[in-house]
């Protein structure tokens, strides 16, 4: 039952902006240091295109305005890489704050889950260990391993832990692809393991759910499938353009049987427009 406190729409659009920044985060970074804005912020738009979950058939198109901030801070950073705090920083290894979060699910309109209850949008937090394993010359490239370890907690009134999320990947960015100035390319790839208590927010019915065609299912924890994103973006003058594919398989999933998975593999994505609308004039050191 919906909480009155906790519109629907409210919840959506705070899950899919935090979404939008984490994927569609401004451009991807080399590391040649020059000086910039502390802080620059701005606004535009974005769609995406996604499925209710991972796993699921039913998609939605999502357009929503998409605010723009990056904060250069020594401890607290905005960026490509989302909203995190700088707990430890080397040439060759960070230790960061990872941010995630998931779309809600209203289960009346999505045939599978007709008569369950509504998945929550979640926001997910935790660390994440980044190595650096190989960086080019002039710092056009590099290759990242990156281990975030995320809790996931629903966004409502009363939130409620769900469970915890573990998606150790490998990151390549490069800087002016193809030799064109100013754009850039990210492309990540990683296995995605979760625990039970996450799989059985998504993926569980209980026996007073379970219909003829949708039978009782208790998944555990553990290995859950493969995913994999490409992203390109730009900064224009003060206008930033980026767009990203994604590409999930859940085979070998431990909840790949469960009901309520309708399709195992499938693609998603989105694009985004954002204008800079102000900065600071205090200059820092910046990789960017």
């Amino acid at each position: 039952m919906d909480n009155p406190l906790i519109p629907r729409a409210v919840a959506a659009r705070v899950a899919t902006a935090l979404l939008g920044l984490a994927v569609l985060a401004p451009a991807t970074v080399a590391a040649q240091l020059r000086d910039e804005a502390l802080w620059e912020a701005g606004a535009g738009f974005a769609a995406l295109h996604l499925p209710d979950y991972r796993g699921a058939s039913h998609e939605r198109g999502y357009a929503f305005p998409l605010p723009y901030f990056v904060y250069r801070g020594d401890f607290l950073k905005a960026d490509r890489d989302g909203v995190r705090g700088v707990l430890f920083d080397s040439e060759r290894v960070d230790f960061n704050l990872s941010v995630g979060a998931s779309l809600p699910v209203d289960s009346s309109e999505s045939e599978v889950r007709e008569g369950m209850s509504d998945l929550r949008a979640a926001l997910e937090l935790g660390p994440s260990l980044e190595i650096t394993l190989w960086r080019s010359d002039r710092s056009r490239a590099k290759v990242d391993l990156r281990l975030p370890l995320r809790g996931a907690v629903t966004i409502e009134s009363d939130p409620r832990f769900i469970g915890v999320q573990f998606f150790p990947h490998l990151n390549l960015d490069v800087k002016d692809v193809g030799g064109v100035a100013g754009w850039n390319l990210g492309v990540l790839a990683g296995p995605v393991y979760t625990d039970r208590r996450y799989n059985r927010y998504f993926y569980a019915v209980s026996p007073d759910e379970a219909t003829a065609s949708r039978p009782a299912y208790d998944p555990g924890g553990g290995y859950g499938g493969l995913q994999f994103i490409v992203a390109m973006s730009r900064r224009i003058g003060r206008a930033w353009v980026g767009a990203y594919v994604r590409y999930d398989t859940l085979a070998g999933a431990t909840y790949a049987d469960s009901p309520l998975v309708t399709s195992r593999r499938y693609a998603a994505g989105g694009i985004g427009v954002s204008w800079v609308l102000a900065e600071s004039s205090r200059r820092v050191p910046a990789s960017d």
